[in-house]
């Protein structure tokens, strides 16, 4: 029998810690240690987790393989956890329970399991263990940390909405350095000066060409079955307004990929945007951008570029 072939799917790497809400078993591993952590999850071990941050996300994403001829997914997930494999089962059967097609896993007791990514053909890696993301990123790889707890989902509503942030996240963060050097006005006549110029890809461009295969399989659908409804949109919203707008089309034409909406809000607070779009997740490469999205909108701080040069923290198991 050949073995499986992870190429020419969109492969999304997630650490349990994105995946399910583990607040609670946490706080045990800070407070009491890593054996009194093994133990807790023992004893828990038929306890179904609660879903984390990236769960409305990661399951409908998962959805779209019927899309595909059975035996010939998509998409795949795949854990990358931090747990040995006796704690990672809590977290295999709580996926069994959520009745997500989940089958593969790696854990490494402790130790970053980002490393494996291109081995696996990964487009994306989520968690919420700050170390290991920010060292992913600092490779060169597609990662992103999931902030806050899990919002408030509806599991009749079949669409995933995804919405991502331009500069420091389609985009390299150039832009973004000479906004930091040279104030609003110097990265407005440089945004004038290279308009014709496109961007270099920034972190997550790859994967948004990943999403764009996704959607023309939707058309594809749709072409043969009228009825079909399609469910994956994809937006940006970013900070940039008219005329610096112009080199971000650009920059989405040049590399072949699309979106279906775009928000340029010159400043405006994102979060109010959020309310109405509703994405499943949105990817931004500012916290601060995010202190006000996280509370009711999934999403996901990605640390690259000039504006994430502070030292990370300690997290937990995940």
């Amino acid at each position: 029998m050949p073995p499986y072939s992870l190429a020419n799917r969109l492969v999304i790497g997630i650490a349990s810690s994105a995946l399910f809400d583990l607040e609670e078993s946490d706080a045990v591993f800070r407070r009491d240690g890593e054996e009194a952590y093994r133990t807790y999850q023992r004893e828990h071990l038929d306890d179904t987790l609660r879903p984390g941050v990236a769960f409305p996300f990661i399951r409908r994403i998962l959805s779209l393989n019927d899309l595909a001829p059975e035996g010939d997914p998509l998409v795949e997930v795949i854990i990358l956890s931090r747990n040995d494999p006796d704690t990672g089962l809590r977290v295999m059967r709580s996926i069994t329970a959520r009745r997500l097609p989940i089958s593969r896993a790696i854990f490494m007791q402790g130790r970053a399991p980002y490393r494996f990514m291109p081995a696996l053909n990964m487009s994306l890696f989520l968690s919420a263990n700050e170390k290991d993301v920010r060292e992913a990123v600092a490779s060169g790889l597609p990662a992103g940390r999931v902030l806050g707890s899990a919002v408030a989902d509806d599991p009749e509503d079949k669409d995933l909405r995804i919405a991502f942030d331009f500069d420091g996240v389609l985009a390299d963060d150039a832009s973004e350095r000479v906004f930091q050097q040279d104030g609003l006005e110097g990265f407005r006549a440089h945004e004038a000066l290279n308009v014709a110029t496109p961007h270099d890809a920034g972190p997550l461009r790859d994967f948004l060409r990943e999403i764009n295969t996704l959607q023309r399989r939707e058309e594809e659908r749709r072409g043969a079955d009228e009825s079909y409804a399609i469910r994956v949109h994809v937006s940006i919203v970013t900070a940039r307004n008219a005329p610096a707008h112009e080199r971000a089309v650009l920059s989405l034409n040049n590399w072949g990929v699309t979106v279906n909406d775009a928000f340029f809000l010159g400043g405006v607070d994102k979060s109010s945007v959020m309310d109405v779009l509703r994405p499943h997740i949105f990817f931004d490469d500012q916290e601060s951008h995010l202190e006000g999205t996280y509370r009711r909108t999934p999403s996901v701080h990605i640390p690259f570029g000039v504006v994430n040069q502070g030292e990370p923290l300690p997290e937990g198991p995940g």
